[in-house]
């Protein structure tokens, strides 16, 4: 069995020094490179991309809200077309970033409150999949799995490829748990590891209820900025090659 594992990357900023992205690489198959409106610049950006050619990942711009204060965690009202055109910014700097070092953008994975947002949003979604269209209509659109984004992609012929949380819970509709919540994320490599393993060999997840959800999901995401990642990364590729999985980009 194989699965794409993800990580958001390149989140650093100025002085700001955000994860252990050289240190994870190995342990991933594909990355979400900040594209400067809620974490990086360019610096950061070039040095990122650099080393996700290097250990050969699938590389994946990871737009925002422009909303540096906030993490791009915070919820926006912006008009559709100012929105459109701050995501066609973020992703077209970072396909011509990827390209002038010789490799190629692969995907796109909205970050934070804007993923929230467009998975819950059938206006916001066709926004964000028109944008990407226009700018390649080969690119993947990493979303939530089982979502109204997943759904219009289907439609409009725009490559999806469905996502896990390992280290978040998950509601009982699907949706993960605020992280206003005391109990939105795992932070046990061990535990996580298991879920991540449980969910690749059955396709399910316990809810925070402990229902069952079924997801169809191509890839699992790990969030660079926890401080146990690498840990995490760690004991995920353990306990999958003890299982006989192979992490492999899709």
């Amino acid at each position: 069995m194989t699965i794409d594992i993800n990580c958001d990357m390149g989140e650093s900023f100025g002085h700001y020094r955000i994860g252990n992205d050289a240190a994870i690489m190995p342990y991933i198959s594909s990355c979400n490179v900040a594209c400067g409106f809620h974490a990086g610049d360019p610096f950061v950006i070039l040095n990122t991309l650099k080393k996700a050619l290097d250990n050969k990942l699938a590389i994946g711009a990871h737009p925002s809200y422009p909303d540096l204060q906030g993490f791009g965690r915070r919820k926006m009202s912006i008009p559709l077309p100012e929105l459109s055109a701050i995501i066609t910014y973020q992703i077209s700097a970072m396909k011509g970033m990827v390209e002038s070092l010789g490799g190629q953008l692969s995907h796109v994975k909205p970050h934070g409150a804007l993923y929230n947002d467009i998975a819950q949003s059938e206006i916001l979604s066709n926004m964000v999949i028109e944008t990407i269209q226009a700018i390649n209509p080969s690119l993947h659109l990493v979303g939530s799995a089982n979502s109204i984004t997943e759904t219009l992609c289907i439609q409009k012929g725009l490559p999806f490829i469905g996502e896990f949380f390992a280290d978040r819970n998950y509601l009982n509709d699907g949706s993960l748990v605020p992280r206003s919540e005391p109990n939105a994320s795992l932070e046990t490599p061990e535990l996580i590891a298991k879920r991540a393993k449980d969910f690749v060999l059955n396709g399910i997840v316990k809810s925070i209820d402990l229902q069952d959800l079924h997801l169809e999901a191509q890839t699992i995401c790990l969030h660079g900025d926890n401080p146990n990642v690498l840990s995490i990364a760690q004991e995920i590729k353990k306990t999958f090659s003890d299982h006989n999985i192979d992490i492999k980009c899709v």
